[in-house]
């Protein structure tokens, strides 16, 4: 896992679950996810628990990084 921190925010965070690769990224108080190192640009969460939900859960439905 790694992380980069600035003052008390974590800003980037990155580890795998299951093989894949998964992060957040805390820009301007809003947690973006990139998945299989791909934004997911149709969600933004407001907590890190959150977003690592939604992430484990995409890849527990084996669901690609891109959904269309």
């Amino acid at each position: 896992m790694q992380a980069v921190t600035h003052e008390t925010e974590t800003e980037f965070w990155s580890d795998t679950y299951r093989g894949r690769p998964i992060a957040i990224l805390n820009r301007y108080g809003r947690l973006h996810v990139y998945l299989d190192h791909i934004l997911q640009s149709n969600v933004v969460f407001e907590s890190a628990g959150d977003a690592l939900a939604w992430m484990m859960q995409r890849v527990d439905q084996g669901l690609p990084a891109r959904l269309n």
